[in-house]
């Protein structure tokens, strides 16, 4: 698919997702349309969120998409300026509203018009003060030089046709000294064609994901130092078949058994660090 294509696909799925308030990513009558709290819950809760997190953003703040818990580890400081790529309906950038406090600011960035509404729902919804949503690209972000204290992301990136543009912009954008706290999905081997060419897998968080060591090399270049995987966890069989993203292209591409094994095995979960130098 060209760069153009991807973009168009990944908006209108996530257009849908903002607009049916559920957490699958693909065309499956399987799933799409379900609107089960508990399952949103159980699906946040595996990738790292606490129940005092989950209760502590404005209600459809929360769309289970993510695929770890970024926030978690961050190291945010009251007064910071944080900037969440691609933060769809806001979760975790309320999350760190919380820890930068009323000095502090959030900066949310989605490309798809509906989240950005659904964000800024949320924002009055829950009388936020600190809390920004803006349109526009991960590769263009509408953000300042120099203007942010970290860059936060949540299986995110992996969506992007042009990664290496996406980890400059964050570079451009951060505070000399300031650093990325990225959550993602990559591989240990490439996936075979079928998943490759998928347009479901691809909003499904899968079929446009780096492998690792790649991954790793596009935010060095980027300019970042000390670039290191904070946490890996593999990408589980059981979640294949019980996750409704997953199974939802499972059953759309007919995938077997025997496939489905290979293809959890080549999947990781990361959090990875990175800073931008001092002085630069």
């Amino acid at each position: 698919m060209r760069k153009e294509e991807i973009k168009k696909v990944v908006r209108e799925g996530y257009a849908k997702i903002a607009k049916q308030d559920t957490s699958c990513c693909v065309r499956s009558n399987s799933c799409c349309g379900s609107t089960d709290s508990d399952l949103v819950r159980g699906i946040s809760k595996n990738i790292g969120y606490t129940e005092e997190e989950m209760e502590a953003v404005p209600e459809g703040a929360n769309l289970g998409l993510g695929c770890g818990n970024p926030v978690a580890i961050a190291s945010l400081k009251e007064g910071e300026t944080v900037l969440d790529l691609g933060a769809g309906a806001g979760f975790d950038c309320f999350l760190a509203a919380s820890k930068v406090g009323d000095k502090g600011r959030v900066i949310g960035v989605d490309m798809t018009p509906e989240m950005v509404e659904r964000g800024r729902e949320n924002v009055r919804k829950g009388n936020y003060s600190n809390v920004e949503f803006r349109l526009g690209e991960i590769e263009n972000l509408p953000v300042a030089d120099d203007s942010v204290d970290i860059v936060i992301s949540n299986c995110v990136i992996n969506l992007s046709p042009d990664k290496k543009r996406v980890f400059t912009e964050a570079f451009r954008v951060l505070k000399p000294g300031g650093r990325i706290m990225i959550s993602d999905i990559v591989l240990l081997k490439e996936l075979p064609d079928f998943m490759k060419n998928s347009i479901e897998a691809y909003i499904g968080c899968l079929s446009g994901a780096m492998l690792k060591e790649e991954y790793l090399r596009t935010i060095k270049a980027a300019g970042f130092q000390d670039v290191l995987v904070m946490d890996e966890t593999p990408f589980p069989i059981k979640s294949m078949a019980d996750d409704p993203a997953a199974r939802g292209i499972i059953e759309s591409l007919k995938i077997l058994p025997e496939e489905i094994k290979e293809i959890s095995n080549s999947v990781l979960s990361i959090k990875v660090y990175g800073h931008k130098p001092n002085e630069f």
